[in-house]
């Protein structure tokens, strides 16, 4: 049903998982579950540093960030895989794989831009502590936010304009969930895919500055940590870091894995578990490992829900 008239579609066909229609409704259910646990998750850290006072320094204003980033990132292809699968039909039109690509390229920088910027925070936090509000004072904050949204953009654009402009004539089925760069690259017949090579080598060495930047951060942090006479200023330090620290390397080894490995023509199971570790797994993941841990953002959660923290407080806060 499917496969019927493929050639005569003007989008993609999306053949990502298995045919069996059994494992298809397995897949989307852990799709579904994974999905609404992530929109629970980032949508309650979005909402309480916000609107606690407790939670308005720049860790946590960052983290707010990093919540919408998870949030766009992972609506960027799972609401549309559900939709396919309730209608069974692998189909995307070519100005939704536009649009996909630019969505999925733009987050997925910008979250490696976030998590630079958070450990510059951390860094500075940890490191500089009588200095720490002149460095990361709110303009700054903001600024370094702004930074991180646009050059997101910029990079959902160079993507869609070279990927784009290849001519796509070795059919249109692409073995995978959603619209993915290296696998629209197979369907290219010239050498077109070369600007998109070029494109995909300049964010990578963008990456590797950003991942040497965090790795210095982390040095530094760790080494100004170690020193300290306080246990419990020690515990409290780490607490704060490794969360963060694994989430960056959780992120950066799944994604360079997934990007630089070679396409195949029939990706394996292990191809696609690992698609989906980079694009599924960090935005569940992201808010339990590094925020929901965090002492501070469980308290506010208990207020949230406990009485404290009222929808009232909000109202008023909005007048």
């Amino acid at each position: 049903m499917i496969m019927a008239n493929i050639t005569t579609m003007s989008g993609f066909l999306l053949v990502g998982f298995s045919d069996i229609r059994e494992l298809q409704i397995l897949h989307a259910l852990l799709f579904l579950v994974m999905y609404i646990l992530s929109l629970t998750a980032n949508f309650t850290i979005i909402t309480i540093t916000t609107w606690d006072q407790r939670l308005q320094s720049p860790m946590y204003y960052f983290l707010k960030h990093l919540s919408l980033l998870d949030l766009s990132f992972i609506s960027v292809t799972v609401p549309k895989f559900l939709v396919n699968f309730l209608m069974d039909d692998g189909y995307i039109s070519y100005d939704q794989c536009i649009l996909q690509v630019f969505f999925f390229t733009s987050v997925a920088w910008a979250e490696m831009a976030i998590l630079t910027v958070m450990s510059y925070d951390r860094y500075a936090a940890i490191c500089f502590p009588l200095h720490y509000e002149v460095i990361m004072n709110p303009m700054k904050c903001k600024w370094a936010v702004t930074a991180v949204w646009l050059s997101g953009s910029i990079t959902g654009i160079l993507y869609i304009t070279t990927t784009f402009s290849i001519t796509f004539c070795k059919g249109n089925i692409i073995h995978q969930f959603f619209c993915d760069v290296p696998q629209l690259l197979k369907l290219s017949c010239s050498d077109d895919y070369l600007r998109v090579i070029g494109v995909s080598i300049f964010e990578v060495l963008m990456a590797f500055i950003c991942f040497i930047s965090i790795v210095f951060s982390y040095i530094r942090i760790f080494s100004t940590v170690l020193r300290m006479p306080s246990t419990e200023g020690r515990s409290k330090a780490f607490s704060t870091c490794l969360p963060h620290l694994f989430v960056v390397l959780f992120f950066l080894s799944t994604g360079f894995f997934a990007f630089l490995k070679p396409a195949k023509e029939s990706p394996t199971a292990f191809d696609l578990i690992i698609s989906i570790f980079y694009t599924v797994m960090p935005p569940t993941l992201n808010p339990i490992i590094y925020s929901l841990r965090n002492e501070t953002i469980k308290g506010a959660f208990r207020r949230l829900f406990g009485g404290d923290f009222t929808m009232k407080r909000i109202i008023l806060s909005l007048s």
